[in-house]
């Protein structure tokens, strides 16, 4: 009894987190596999999902059916939810991430800026729930590549605190220069 309640609750958590975060394909590509007689055709899908409160994740999936292929990449971007640090809808500084053979750069935009920034760069940082930042991409266009470069700028983000005291400076001073004027600390 008491396990079947356990598992009703289990199942009733896993349908409201389901519902509460927001999901974006960012790529669907067709692959083939060279077989004896000729090519074999799938695809590959790459999804973000986020809750637009600094939690992310990132799922690829790969099925000879474009739906199966995605219901897949959402199940793996949700196992892999993590969460950023994130300071008033933006970055706290300027960052920058690779992979593969994209690099990503993104720098803290004052309120009312928006997200500069294109394809899968901008999937990304919507997801998490950046809404002023600047961002340049550098490189290979490939989307998955720059997808994971985002994350990985997210990655080697550091809280104001943090940034402070490696610095050893006070925390108005490392902020960025908005926030100082509004006495924001």
């Amino acid at each position: 009894m008491a396990e079947k309640q356990r598992r009703e609750r289990r199942e009733k958590r896993r349908e409201e987190e389901r519902e509460e975060l927001d999901e974006r394909v960012v790529d669907i590509r067709r692959v083939a596999k060279v077989i004896k007689g000729g090519r074999r055709f799938g695809f590959r899908t790459v999804v973000v999902v986020g809750d637009k409160q600094g939690r992310i994740g990132i799922g690829i999936g790969k099925s000879r059916a474009v739906p199966d292929s995605i219901r897949k990449a959402n199940q793996k971007a949700r196992a892999s939810l993590k969460k950023y640090e994130l300071v008033e809808g933006t970055v706290p500084h300027a960052v920058t991430g690779e992979y593969g053979g994209s690099k990503v750069l993104l720098i803290p935009a004052a309120p009312g800026s928006g997200v500069i920034a294109g394809g899968g760069v901008r999937a990304v940082l919507e997801v998490v729930g950046v809404h002023n930042v600047l961002t340049k991409s550098q490189g290979s266009p490939n989307l998955l590549n720059v997808a994971m470069a985002t994350l990985d700028a997210l990655d080697k983000i550091r809280g104001p605190q943090l940034l402070a005291e490696m610095r050893g400076k006070p925390i108005k001073e490392v902020s960025p220069v908005w926030m100082r004027r509004k006495g924001v600390s």
